[in-house]
């Protein structure tokens, strides 16, 4: 990136308006073909670098976690947005397309390098997983949380509530989430030790 094109990004707006030229300026034949990109952001939310992590087909492309973040970790980004093409000129995000966002937000946490939005994008518009609310509805997900992390929060939630009833409260909090990403009902029981009867009651 030059320095007349580091621009500050703002919102998905800001984003697309550099990705569809970026898009653009493939050939025909490869417009046809999924991309999958990353860019990454500074501090002050300024683009230091977009890189291209995978072309697949027209349906779909393959993203690994070390592809996605090796680029950002080397130009020393503290913030990350993802952003891929879907040549049909359907916006709708697929199921795939949810998963690997959930790894991602999963892993930026770990690297402490934060998911701030996913865009899928056209030659002529895009879908924002931050302003349509999928992106906090996938931070939610524990699905590719480690289980030190949920430890970690079930120990955070006793702190605060500073009692016994904090811990049984965090354990019941954590269960409910983990039962509305339908985790199967033994992981539940392993990670929160609440019984079968307890987590069946939860809604």
């Amino acid at each position: 990136m030059t320095e007349k094109t580091k621009i500050k990004i703002q919102d998905a707006d800001d984003i697309y308006g550099v990705m569809q030229r970026i898009l653009l300026r493939e050939q025909k034949v490869d417009r046809g073909r999924e991309h999958f990109w990353t860019i990454s952001l500074d501090n002050a939310n300024k683009i230091l670098n977009i890189e291209l992590v995978s072309m697949g087909s027209f349906k779909a492309t393959i993203v690994e976690p070390m592809e996605v973040f090796s680029i950002p970790l080397q130009k020393r980004a503290v913030k990350l947005i993802l952003v891929h093409n879907h040549p049909s000129g359907t916006l709708k995000p697929s199921e795939a397309d949810k998963d690997i966002t959930d790894h991602m937000i999963q892993v930026g946490r770990i690297m402490k390098v934060p998911v701030l939005e996913h865009l899928i994008i056209t030659e002529s518009t895009c879908y924002s997983f931050a302003a349509t609310g999928l992106l906090k509805e996938l931070e939610a997900s524990t699905k590719y949380v480690p289980a030190f992390e949920l430890k970690r929060r079930f120990e955070k939630a006793a702190l605060d509530k500073g009692k016994e009833e904090g811990v049984k409260q965090g354990k019941k909090e954590m269960a409910k989430i983990m039962k509305v990403n339908r985790e199967p009902i033994e992981k539940i029981i392993e990670y929160t030790g609440l019984t079968k009867v307890v987590i069946n009651k939860l809604k």
